[in-house]
């Protein structure tokens, strides 16, 4: 993965001569190729996310898309008279993804070099090459998971979630105690070890190193009774949230040292990071252990860090860490483990360590 671009995580389409045959205000009516909708599904079916940036009135456009049965595929469909790189930034936003994540499609150069102006890390391909996206690697994820398959509905219930959220009157806290959240920790096995590799290549901010552990590595270590392979879920009263946290832990009996701990960005708001730190710091005072954590500063994890040091952990050095050989641009945390609460906003669910 670092040899090359990221993966798309979301395809912005133009609409008019691009997503279908005709302008739609000026001919009454736009035709959808069969071979396009293919586009659609087959990325959708990949957990590549699509939405539309279109200079357009929102009503009909909408109904268009609705009566051609693919309007469920686009989520935070941007239909106006603005430019084309603010609708686009204003997607990234709503979807809390890095711009280098995001591609767009539209027929009109002028268009795509305005987007490219404004919004240089986002990938702009001419709407000849619609046909040609499933073939380019930046479309073609390693893995693809239940969760791959399911990833805009995990959206779409999000966005309901988050409208829900911002119209409830009351505390935050007491909005997240309506939500029945159930945070399930639970050792990885054949059938997570997928999931768990793509959330090390997807996640960028809530990641301690940015590192991609393949599924051959994952398998070694889930084979060393010296290592602990985690994966988080979660779950509310929309829907899963699916896979949204790895913990990858060696379990030395001097001390134990987290690998990596990556959370998805979608679920920072509801304390899955606190409550995953807060029991592993209980779990380590029980075994008698200090704790060590691996951070690797990147352009997009400052928010991880910030997580580590709220939980407590330093740059003070240890006689527990004296042994560990140094690896370059990695910075070792340490804590001395005390008992700790876990959120009285959800159930959790975890193994014993």
């Amino acid at each position: 993965m670092n040899s090359r671009q990221p993966v798309v995580k979301c395809l912005v389409w133009d609409l008019d001569n691009t997503l279908w045959r005709g302008t739609l205000l000026e001919d009454g009516d736009a035709h959808l190729d069969e071979d396009i909708a293919a586009v659609v599904k087959e990325l959708d079916s990949r957990g590549i996310l699509q939405s539309v940036a279109s200079k357009n009135e929102h009503e009909p456009v909408w109904a268009h898309l609705m009566s051609l049965g693919i309007a469920e595929y686009f989520v935070v469909p941007q239909i106006g008279w603005g430019t084309k790189s603010a609708a686009v930034r204003r997607i990234a936003e709503a979807l809390n993804f890095s711009q280098e994540t995001i591609a767009f499609i539209d027929d009109q150069p002028a268009e795509r070099a305005e987007v490219s102006f404004h919004l240089p890390d986002v990938r702009c391909y001419p709407a000849e090459r619609a046909l040609m996206l499933m073939e380019l690697p930046e479309f073609s994820p390693q893995t693809i998971t239940v969760d791959s398959r399911r990833r805009r509905k995990m959206y779409q219930a999000n966005i309901e979630r988050e409208a829900e959220r911002e119209a409830f009157s009351g505390p935050d806290e007491q909005f997240l105690r309506t939500l029945d959240l159930r945070l399930r920790l639970r050792r990885a096995d054949d059938a997570e070890l997928s999931r768990v590799e793509e959330l090390t290549l997807r996640t960028s901010q809530m990641n301690a190193t940015g590192v991609h552990y393949s599924d051959a590595v994952l398998r070694d270590l889930c084979a060393d009774p010296a290592h602990e392979v985690l994966v988080a879920t979660l779950t509310d009263r929309f829907g899963p949230h699916g896979a949204i946290g790895v913990l990858l832990l060696d379990t030395d009996p001097r001390r134990w040292h987290v690998k990596l701990l990556a959370t998805s960005c979608r679920v920072v708001s509801f304390g899955v990071g606190t409550a995953i730190l807060n029991w592993l710091t209980t779990e380590a005072f029980r075994a008698g252990v200090h704790l060590v954590a691996d951070f690797r500063p990147t352009s997009r994890n400052r928010m991880m860090d910030i997580a580590y040091r709220f939980a407590g952990f330093t740059d003070d050095a240890c006689e527990c860490t004296a042994s560990m050989p140094a690896v370059a641009d990695i910075q070792r945390l340490h804590l001395i483990p005390e008992p700790r609460s876990l959120p009285s906003t959800m159930r959790f669910d975890a193994p014993d360590l």
